[in-house]
This record gives C-alpha cells, sequence and structure tokens, in this order.
C-alpha cells in the first residue's frame, strides 16, 4: 500500500500516527497523574472527623466508658452478663447494659468506630486459673461460661469492621497455656484484616497507688501508625485516697486477724508464700482483686500500733481504680469491692483512648519523627514466635539515639 502512496501522503500520514501516539501518551500520562492524586488525597484523609462512636462490651461498670468519653468518644451499646455490675452501670449512665453477649444479634448493635472489651478474665488470671484446678473445672478457652467469649468480639469485628479496637486482660493471658492462648487471639485478631495489633503491658502504678498489671491490644483496619502513651514510672501513694475517719465495720475482727495471721504461718513454713498485706499511707498498693470481698487480705490499712488493721471502703476502692468522687456505688460492699476489682483503671484508659482517637484523626500515611521501639526479645522468647509485648523505650529515629 505504501508503495502506491505519494512521498507527500506518506508524510501526512506518519505525522498524523506520531500525533495520535503523543495525544494517546498523554492522555495515559494525564490519567496516571489523577489516579496518583486521588490516591494521595485518600492518604491524606484522616478516618474521623467527628466524634468517634464506641461500643462497650463486658462493660462492667463503665471504667472503659468513662475513658473513652473523657477522650471525646460517644457510647453507642454496652453490654455485661452481671446484673449488680448493670445496676451500678445505669445508676452513673442512666441507661441499662444489654445482658449476655452470646444472646445480642450482631447486625442489630448500632454502626461504630472503636470496639471497646475488657474480656472476661478470671479463666486466664493467675487467681482464677489456679482456683479452677483445685476445683477440678476447665479454664482458659475450655471454661464453658466465659472462657470462649473472645469469639464473641471476634465475630462483632468480622460484621462490623469498626476503624480499630480495644481490648485488656490479665498479665497472665501471655503465658496462660504455654503461650497459645495469646498466640490465638493474636492470630485471630490479624486473620480479620487487623495486621500486627500493637501490644503493652501496662502498670498502673504511675496514674494510682496500686501495682496493677493488664494487658491491652490494640488494631486498626487501615494500617497506620500507632504508639502507646507514656506513662509515668512513679505515682501518688495510698494517702491520696485514704479517708481520715471510715465506719468500724471496716475494721478486722480479732477473730479474722488471729486467722489471717495463724494462716499466713502455716503457708510460710510450707513454703507457699501465702500471706497478708498491710499498708500505710506512704505504700503503693498490691493489686485489687474481685476476691477482696473475702477478707480483704491483700490490702490492709495499718490503724497503727494497738488497733487491728482495716480492709478499704469501696469508696476508696473507687478512687485507687482512678474513678471519679461523683461515681455512685449503689450496692452492697460485697458487689462493690467485687466490681472495682474487677474494674479497669480509667486514667490508663482515658490515656490509651485518646491516643487511639488522636491516630484515627490523623492521615493514614502519618509517620511521627519519633517511634517507641520495643527491646530485643529474649532468645526463650524468640524460640516461640510470639509477639512481643511492648515495653518501650523512646528512640530518636533521625539520629539512632536511644533516650530511655
Amino acid at each position: 500500500m505504501l508503495n502506491s502512496l505519494h512521498q507527500g501522503e506518506v508524510a501526512t500520514l506518519s505525522a498524523i500516527v506520531t500525533v495520535s501516539y503523543s495525544s494517546m501518551l498523554e492522555s495515559l500520562l494525564n490519567l496516571i497523574g489523577i489516579i496518583e492524586s486521588l490516591t494521595m488525597t485518600e492518604l491524606m484523609k484522616p478516618v474521623l472527623t467527628r466524634s468517634p462512636k464506641f461500643i462497650d462490651l463486658f462493660c462492667g461498670i463503665g471504667g472503659f466508658r468513662l475513658g473513652f468519653e473523657k477522650a471525646g468518644g460517644e457510647c453507642v451499646f454496652s453490654c455485661d452478663w452481671d446484673k449488680f455490675s448493670r445496676q451500678t452501670y445505669e445508676a452513673n449512665f442512666h441507661e441499662e447494659p444489654k445482658k449476655d453477649i452470646r444472646e445480642v444479634n450482631v447486625e442489630c448493635i448500632p454502626p461504630f468506630d472503636i470496639l471497646c472489651a475488657g474480656f472476661p478474665c478470671q479463666p486466664f488470671s493467675l487467681a482464677g486459673v489456679s482456683k479452677k484446678n483445685s476445683l477440678g473445672r476447665k479454664h482458659g478457652f475450655d471454661d464453658e461460661k466465659q472462657g470462649n467469649l473472645f469469639l464473641s468480639i471476634a465475630e462483632i469485628l468480622e460484621h462490623h469492621r469498626p476503624a480499630a479496637f480495644v481490648l485488656e486482660n490479665v498479665k497472665n493471658l501471655l503465658s496462660h497455656d504455654g503461650g497459645h492462648t495469646f498466640k490465638f487471639i493474636y492470630n485471630k485478631l490479624e486473620s480479620l484484616g487487623y495486621k500486627k495489633p500493637a501490644v503493652a503491658l501496662i502498670d498502673a502504678q504511675g496514674l494510682v497507688p496500686q501495682h496493677r498489671e493488664r494487658v491491652f491490644i490494640v488494631g486498626f483496619k487501615e494500617p497506620r501508625f500507632f504508639e502507646f502513651p507514656e506513662f509515668p514510672t512513679k505515682g501518688p501513694k495510698l494517702k491520696k485516697i485514704l479517708a481520715r475517719r471510715v465506719l468500724e465495720k471496716y475494721t478486722l475482727s480479732d477473730h479474722l486477724w488471729r486467722y489471717l495471721q495463724a494462716y499466713a504461718k502455716k503457708h510460710q513454713a510450707a513454703g507457699n508464700g501465702f500471706g497478708f498485706s498491710v499498708f500505710t499511707g506512704d505504700d503503693v498498693a498490691r493489686t485489687l482483686s474481685a476476691r477482696y470481698h473475702k477478707d480483704g487480705s491483700e490490702i490492709l490499712i495499718s490503724q497503727g500500733p494497738g488497733k487491728n488493721p482495716r480492709r478499704l471502703t469501696p469508696r476508696e476502692c473507687a478512687k485507687l481504680m482512678g474513678f471519679p468522687a461523683d461515681f455512685k456505688i449503689p450496692v452492697s460492699d460485697t458487689q462493690a469491692y467485687r466490681q472495682f476489682g474487677n474494674s479497669v483503671v480509667v486514667p490508663v484508659v482515658e490515656l490509651i483512648a485518646q491516643q487511639v482517637v488522636a491516630t484515627l484523626s490523623r492521615s493514614v500515611n502519618h509517620k511521627p519523627d519519633f517511634v517507641l521501639t520495643p527491646p530485643e526479645p529474649s532468645r526463650k522468647r524468640r524460640m516461640t514466635s510470639l509477639p512481643l509485648p511492648l515495653v518501650y523505650q523512646r528512640a530518636l529515629t533521625n539520629k539512632g539515639e536511644t533516650k530511655a
């Protein structure tokens, strides 16, 4: 065909082809530019430009809710199986939580951005496992009543796909069943699309006068930078929460005091290490537990020589857990001790909530100048292939200097 064309016609045809190719190339480049621009625009968008909505699972008496509301969140759903906890929750938040989460249709839960859950710790705690073993009962995920409640959390995450979640449990969750329990939970969260959840073991004693270590797990649907807040290492002493005068009923009876001392001597002689703990206002207490109502042995308050020590009052327990002074306690002392012993420490949750909300308010590709880096895992932990709980050090990424 080209042989039949004049030289001028060939030149004209070549010019047309060149122009068409150039136009197509220019259009393609423009399209690529538009796609890149849209992608960067989406990456620069924060997930949240409003107050985040959260749900409060296994809500107890509302420790998580107080912390997230102080961070600007709005609670849209709550649930707890314990009727006495629901009474305290309703007295303070003017709404009664739903009952057993296993009886709730996940589709009926309102839309939300953050899932909060301090799922039952008794199947995994040292005290809970020891008690269940002594009674011949199953623990961990084999606990028929409470052990599989994590799977209810997983079901809600899978259905609603919230932007983030915050989970809390006892320190022993990390080592229960040789680490397999925690590994199952971590892998399940990752399988739901929440890749590399952040894990931290946090001691509350920098915020309240109590040595209380708890595991927190935070995950995000969109891969994004998150770091746990820094917590002070030195905090208040017990005198900050102790009342000047308390009712005589909180003083241990002579019978109970003699029993505790004799029981401690018996176990110490056998090398079991059981004992009671007596503190003054200048001390930091041990962990408040749900069994405190039995004898108060883990945290007894000295009343000076010649007088038996006393228990904390429920109001002092509320302060020990960081609850506000106006928090209502409508239940008996026994139930109040159980409730505060099972609760989260409110100021700890508040700091984590602030960090989660701030993370969701930033762009997905946000990268700070400073990052927190976990310590090197021990040889034993490297061999287990489990995620390393984060006891962070702050590091300067641009200079490589490390500062504790």
